[in-house]
């Protein structure tokens, strides 16, 4: 008899070889970074006509000559930016308005309460609506929160520099006794940027009493998430994509649940900055904000 190992059996069975080894199975593709729909729609064609209704904009209490906004945030998130660019974008080039600061610099660029008009044709001729722009937030210094409500109540002088370490006195020549309805801020616009860090505690504190002040004057809110070309790759591909990038919605959510604005208030923007002509896609994001903007502020000073 013969024996024949088992193993040389099963070869033999087999074809001669060992089994092969089963193929690879294919690599999962990773989610897409975007929503085959967006989350929210904005028309990216009727520039003109959501420019032409700004133009148009006149207050719609009789006893208010312009509408103002106030911005307000940490530091370098794009407030004075923001500014100069919705300037641009009425002028129809781009112009300068509020100076910016180095957005890598972690002090405030601004120091006084400004005032911002932006200009018709015409040499005194402006739109009624202003900004004000105010010294930034930032962590044991910047712009107190008392004075940031005093601002509020249109108590505080134009061109007052603001100080880190005491707040505008009821002495100080520069403290207004008696605002009128036109001193008072209409609208308070928080400004942040995307591409920056976490809010840092101490100043996320202040923004939230900013905002708790600003809910006891009944003064209406909104924010604006600056940087937004810089957030993801497909913004920085295409504006056009914005909303449906899940990570700009992402970025959004985050910022309305830690500020407690809800998410049907906060706008992304682009601000100008490289550019020396206009561009329809950053108008179209700078206009969707701006309108929201003058129609909450008009329905307070309607109540006023």
């Amino acid at each position: 008899l013969v024996f024949v190992p088992l193993q040389h059996l099963n070869n033999k069975a087999m074809g001669g070889s060992a089994s092969k080894p089963p193929p690879p199975q294919p690599k999962t593709p990773p989610p897409s970074p975007t929503f085959r729909e967006p989350w929210r729609k904005i028309s990216w064609s009727n520039k003109e006509e959501d420019l032409e209704n700004v133009k148009n904009y006149q207050p719609g209490n009789p006893k208010v000559k312009q509408l103002r906004i106030m911005l307000y945030g940490p530091v370098g998130a794009g407030k004075s930016s923001f500014i100069s660019s919705v300037n641009s974008m009425m002028i129809g080039r781009p112009g300068y308005s509020a100076a910016a600061g180095s957005t890598t610099n972690d002090t405030s660029f601004t120091k006084n309460y400004q005032t911002h008009k932006i200009q018709k044709e015409g040499r005194e001729n402006f739109y009624p609506f202003v900004f004000n722009d105010i010294m930034g937030l930032e962590e044991g210094g910047g712009v107190r929160v008392e004075d940031i409500k005093l601002a509020l109540q249109g108590r505080v002088s134009e061109g007052y520099t603001f100080n880190p370490v005491s707040a505008l006195s009821e002495t100080d020549p520069n403290y207004k006794s008696s605002p009128s309805v036109d001193d008072r801020v209409h609208l308070l616009v928080c400004v942040c940027s995307a591409n920056a860090s976490e809010i840092k505690e101490p100043v996320l504190q202040k923004m939230k009493e900013v905002r708790e002040i600003a809910n006891a004057l009944g003064i209406p809110q909104v924010a604006i998430v600056t940087k937004i070309d810089e957030a993801c790759g497909e913004t920085e591909k295409s504006l056009k994509n914005i909303y449906h990038s899940k990570y700009v919605k992402k970025k959004m959510t985050d910022f309305s649940s830690r500020l407690g604005i809800p998410l049907n208030c906060i706008f992304p923007v682009k601000n100008y900055s490289s550019e020396i002509s206009l561009d329809d896609d950053v108008d179209s994001l700078i206009l969707s904000a701006l309108r929201l903007m003058i129609n909450f502020g008009d329905d307070f000073i309607n109540k006023m």
